[in-house]
């Protein structure tokens, strides 16, 4: 996408771009850690391309392989694959059904969310066409199944939508991030209906997943970044950790919808905020100093005249 050409008025878009989320330097409790050294850095991005590429080279044999072993055997590898570029993962919440069809849907902030994903709740991922001609994760994309998107076509969407809901109807799992685009971690998007269909026309429940980053800007990949340079900071970030929590499944049966649907998972993905522990205050001056009780304003609040040229354009999703 460039400043030239006029963006489709129905593609889920973000204010997030490279120079201002990704390379964003954290304040407060969210500092960037230490820069690995180039070695270091080094080693690790072989580490990663090469455990892909075994993955991909080792692929058709594990075709051969019994459904449960098979399962196992990528999980184990998606799971190798994180860790080999140098993130340190931890997956909590709630326990996830061992069977059955779910509709997974989580925010999404960066290219590892598939892998991090198909780790505790693979299933065949939904992702743009453009996904398809990706050097080496695109292979990875065809080779899982990937359910593949016209997002320029809305008349190819309720194909899509069909497609997904045939899969939960035959006891599977689809994985979609609703968010339509990448956002940086710090702000999120509205969750777009038309997916949340397919759990309703085939009685699937949704099981809502939160990602989350430290530091935050490290692992964004947003806007036109390349995914060389997104590697390249993965790699020479110390400490980069992902956390993934899954939460309560939500069931359809509950709501009349999609959209309110969505909504509610929605609200479930959103990062839960702390509350400040009550303080007594003299009653005339609550109002003044209660800051706490002050609407959140978004990270991207002051950046909203930002052209829609700058949003977001690089996802899985």
């Amino acid at each position: 996408m460039n400043g030239t050409t006029a963006p489709s008025p129905w593609l889920p878009t973000a204010p997030c771009t490279p120079g201002r989320c990704a390379a964003h330097p954290d304040s407060g409790t969210d500092h960037a850690a230490p820069a690995a050294g180039a070695a270091l850095a080094a080693v690790r991005l072989a580490a990663g391309i090469g455990t892909v590429l075994l993955g991909i080279l080792l692929a058709p044999a594990a075709g051969l392989l019994r459904p449960p072993a098979r399962l196992a055997l990528v999980r184990f590898w998606v799971r190798t694959v994180v860790r080999a570029f140098g993130v340190r993962v931890r997956f909590e919440g709630a326990a996830v059904p061992a069977a059955g069809p779910l509709l997974v849907v989580a925010n999404h902030v960066s290219w590892l969310d598939i892998p991090l994903l198909a780790a505790v709740l693979p299933g065949r991922m939904v992702a743009k066409a453009e996904v398809r001609h990706w050097p080496v994760l695109g292979t990875i994309a065809a080779l899982g199944g990937t359910l593949f998107i016209d997002r320029d076509r809305l008349r190819a969407l309720p194909g899509t939508v069909s497609a997904m809901a045939g899969v939960l109807a035959g006891g599977g799992r689809v994985v979609v991030f609703p968010e339509g685009s990448t956002w940086c971690g710090r702000a999120g998007g509205r969750f777009r209906p038309a997916a949340f269909q397919a759990a309703l026309d085939s009685g699937a429940d949704v099981q809502p997943v939160r990602i989350d980053y430290r530091p935050t800007g490290a692992a964004a990949y947003v806007g036109d970044d390349p995914l060389g340079a997104s590697l390249w900071r993965i790699v020479t970030t110390r400490r980069l950790t992902a956390e993934v929590r899954t939460l309560t499944p939500i069931s359809g049966t509950r709501f009349p919808d999609r959209r309110s649907l969505a909504a509610a998972a929605q609200r479930a993905v959103a990062p839960q905020r702390a509350v400040a522990p009550q303080r007594a205050v003299v009653p005339q001056r609550a109002v003044a100093k209660d800051s706490a009780n002050l609407p959140f304003s978004s990270v991207h609040q002051r950046d909203r005249s930002s052209p829609a040229s700058a949003s977001s354009s690089r996802t899985p999703a």
